[in-house]
């Protein structure tokens, strides 16, 4: 074979060489190639994120509806005192409401007076002191709550004052005794159904982490 054919035959096989190369590194997706977008996935993603960030109080949407006045005034208590809890606030109403039923209901106001705004300390020891001057006891055994509902909120921005209104649905057995220990009213194995309307309310902000019973409505 000539030497002229065979240094072209070189120089094509050269040629493809360098051919398949530069198409080999031109297929790859490295160096400074235009960002892909983002795939719906990929904002899904994120619009999750922003909404688990930024989204509804899960502390407050469990007992009220989102974006109601109660809702809108958990949020402002909330704000002046961050330490605030909803869910606990229900669970601490729900242990007064039974502390504060059987004080009454047994006679013991010294307990309790704490919890009660002054005006309904004294209608409940206007209560008793009837009870007492016609002679009569109550014998009364909690059974339990079956029922405790966040009903209505409200806040005084100026004052920082919040009211809330719970309802509450407890069982108990209640007999009431004349002074001679008989009964005259209810029945010891019979276990009656009360529903209870309470609003509490509290300066938020303040030292003083109690809550006072200001109104019921049995």
């Amino acid at each position: 074979m000539d030497s002229p054919v065979i240094s072209l035959l070189i120089l094509a096989g050269i040629a493809i060489f360098l051919i398949l190369r530069l198409k080999s590194v031109l297929g790859t997706r490295e160096g400074f190639e235009k960002p892909r977008v983002p795939t719906t996935e990929t904002h899904r993603a994120s619009h999750d994120l922003e909404v688990i960030e930024g989204g509804p109080d899960n502390d407050i949407i469990d007992h009220v509806d989102a974006e109601s006045p109660q809702a809108l005034a958990l949020a402002a208590m909330k704000r002046v005192e961050h330490s605030f809890s909803v869910s606990d606030f229900v669970q601490g109403a729900r242990g007064a409401y039974e502390m504060i039923l059987m004080g009454f209901e047994n006679g013991e106001l010294a307990d309790i007076q704490p919890f009660l705004a002054e005006d309904v300390y004294e209608s409940f020891v206007d209560a008793v002191a009837a009870r007492e001057d016609q002679g009569l006891t109550i014998d009364a055994n909690f059974i339990g709550v079956r029922e405790t509902t966040l009903v209505n909120a409200t806040f005084d921005e100026s004052s920082r004052t919040a009211e809330v209104t719970m309802r509450f649905v407890g069982e108990l057995t209640s007999v009431v005794k004349n002074s001679e220990g008989e009964i005259v009213e209810g029945d010891s194995k019979s276990i009656k159904r009360q529903k209870n309307t309470w609003v509490f309310a509290r300066q938020m902000g303040e030292n003083d982490p109690n809550w006072q019973l200001v109104a019921t409505d049995a």
